[in-house]
């Protein structure tokens, strides 16, 4: 596990500056770090990383060379099947010096170019220099599990693991886009390809860049994947199937030459991998979960039965909120962009302390998207039912006003109250019921009033909405934008910079591109029947546990920020929302906000989501990119 860095310039940076680039990322990879440098051409040209070694300790240093030393790697992530490939190069005669994976995939880059990009089952991005060319190839993986942002113009292209190192390459401001503002102050987060810079992007999952090293032209690419067809077949042989794929994935992301444990939330996913994972494990398996002192939150009893039962040497953090607080600024801004998520804070708070113990952890983070386990994938079928019995108008002029005010709670617990409300306010006649739902702080029909004239509403799911063909909004076609948006832009990052902020690897077996073909093809009342989600996973292993275990509700990682905005964050909140601030910004309706806030201060309204994401992003503001703008 890594960070790269990397340039094209028709600037002079020289190697002070892939030095710069790789300190800031220090904390990505702590073990070593390298770099490639030279000029020609007129052009500057440097790749750079840092390394935190997993695999083959001594001898996986990078950049790496091919033996010709026509072709240099930097790598950044894991790839599972390398010793598949290895294998299999063997048999063809080609010879390696080291054990590690990034001089497979540099070897099977040799004999395919770059249709070897589809074999690669992990989680990556990485470029690779090839001079017989004269190009670079600058690769991101299946999911996006790891990230890769680039900037591109007519005299440089730039790219990174994270946001900080093309800043710190700019001898200018890139100004907020308009878009990214939006997809924020909807989603929370912000998903490929924007970024909260104009004129900088992340690189699409499944995608890469083609780079010419003369000319500084370049595509954009889709990696083609190969998809087997599952036969027709009993609904217990799929079962046996994804019993057998699960298996098969988590052992192949426990291979490793350092301590490995998991993360052992309680929850069916994480439940399941750790279950696999000590099963097949010829000594006690280490396992790490958070208990909270705001019962509201907890989970640790769950987590510490299924340790009991796999025999684990289970290593449970007790926590109070104030081991949450100190590290706020730290974590929120190592994002480099505006990020709302709050569970990122449990998440790096539980990667510190592993860290203590082991170098890589394994999580059930995608076994709801692979196995349809949202409460949001029957809501869609909630709100065919409810839009065909009750008329809009009543819905919007009656229910809506009726319900808001039955269930207001000025409390976050995020209980039934929170997600009634939070179902009728995505109800949406229009078919866009979905893009309601993920829309985790302002509903599209919000935004006009939150933003100042000069950055009205530019309508950005459009984006995404036009790569989702049907209009029929099944449960695959949920799962499919889940992927597309939640999973890259939410999910991924948060796991990512968290662990890595941390210096821990994370590696999730359920984003298995086989897996993910798998379930695709199943019919949808294996993974959701009826009321029942993730049917066919928990079929697979309900064996393992007590009748009902698996049916057991799961809090998540949630964190009070609702009181904390209230209490410890108040003053810093309301500098965010003076007179004097929102005006000088000129970003948002100063009466909308200043009534958000104050609603939710005095506790006349639950608010948590919509002022957390306010407060998130002026925390970016004022400490990033005013920062930046100002000196």
């Amino acid at each position: 596990m890594c960070g790269i860095n990397g340039f094209i310039s028709k600037k002079n940076l020289g190697v002070e500056k892939l030095e710069s680039m790789n300190a800031l990322i220090h904390h990505r990879g702590p073990d070593e770090g390298g770099i490639f440098h030279e000029v020609n051409q007129g052009m500057t040209f440097g790749m750079g990383m840092r390394r935190l070694s997993i695999i083959d300790l001594g001898s996986g240093k990078q950049p790496m060379y091919s033996d010709d030393l026509q072709k240099i790697i930097v790598f950044n992530g894991e790839i599972y099947n390398y010793q598949n490939i290895k294998a299999s190069l063997q048999n063809e005669g080609v010879q390696f010096k080291t054990t590690s994976d990034t001089e497979v995939l540099l070897k099977l880059y040799e004999k395919k170019g770059t249709a070897a990009f589809a074999d690669l089952d992990g989680m990556f991005a990485f470029s690779i220099y090839d001079k017989t060319l004269n190009k670079v190839f600058i690769a991101r993986d299946f999911f996006g599990e790891k990230p890769l942002y680039y900037l591109a113009n007519a005299s440089e292209i730039i790219w990174c693991s994270e946001l900080k190192s093309i800043i710190d390459c700019l001898d200018f401001q890139p100004t907020i886009d308009k878009k990214a503002l939006e997809l924020y102050f909807q989603l929370t987060y912000i998903p490929a390809p924007f970024t909260i810079y104009n004129g900088i992007h992340k690189l699409e999952p499944n995608h890469f860049i083609a780079i010419d090293r003369a000319t500084l032209e370049y595509t954009l690419n889709e990696i083609p994947q190969h998809k087997e067809t599952i036969a027709q077949n009993s609904k217990s042989h799929h079962v046996k199937e994804v019993r057998d794929l699960v298996t098969e994935s988590v052992l192949s992301r426990s291979i490793a030459d350092v301590p490995l444990g998991t993360f052992l939330s309680g929850g069916v996913d994480s439940s399941i991998v750790s279950t696999v994972l000590a099963q097949h494990s010829s000594q006690k398996i280490d396992t790490f979960s958070i208990a909270f002192e705001n019962k509201s939150f907890d989970e640790s009893e769950k987590s510490r039965w299924v340790a009991q039962a796999i025999g684990s040497k289970h290593h449970e953090f007790r926590v109070a909120e104030k081991d949450l607080e100190k590290d706020i600024d730290a974590i929120l801004l190592n994002f480099d962009e505006p990020f709302a998520d709050s569970s990122a804070l449990v998440t790096y708070l539980v990667s510190k302390m592993t860290r203590e113990y082991v170098k890589v952890a394994l999580t059930g983070d995608g076994g709801d998207e692979v196995f349809g386990g949202y409460n949001k994938y029957y809501m869609g079928l909630i709100n065919s039912k409810y839009t065909q019995i009750v008329h809009r108008k009543f819905h919007e002029k009656g229910i809506v006003k009726i319900i808001e005010n039955l269930l207001r709670s000025g409390v976050d617990d995020r209980g039934i109250r929170f997600k009634i409300k939070r179902l009728l306010k995505a109800i949406d006649y229009e078919g866009d019921f979905y893009y309601q739902i993920i829309s985790l702080a302002f509903q599209s029909q919000e935004l006009a009033n939150l933003f100042a004239k000069d950055w009205e509403v530019q309508h950005a799911l459009a984006y995404y909405k036009t790569q989702c063909k049907s209009k029929r909004f099944t449960l695959t076609d949920f799962r499919n934008i889940d992927q597309q948006i939640s999973l890259e832009g939410d999910m991924l990052v948060k796991v990512d910079r968290s662990s890595m902020l941390a210096s821990i690897e994370c590696r999730a077996p359920f984003l298995n591109k086989k897996l993910w073909n798998y379930t695709q093809q199943l019919p949808e009342h294996y993974l959701l029947n009826q009321w029942d989600k993730k049917h066919i996973l928990k079929e697979a292993f309900k064996n393992e546990f007590p009748k009902g275990f698996l049916n057991k509700t799961k809090k998540g990682f949630g964190v009070p920020v609702g009181d904390w905005l209230r209490t410890i964050l108040k003053q810093e909140l309301e500098s965010y929302i003076t007179d004097t601030f929102i005006q000088s910004q000129g970003l948002f309706q100063k009466d909308t906000i200043q009534k958000l806030v104050g609603d939710h201060l005095t506790g006349k309204s639950d608010n948590t989501f919509r002022v957390w994401t306010f407060f998130c992003f002026q925390k970016w503001y004022t400490t990033t990119y005013k920062k930046k703008l100002y000196g």
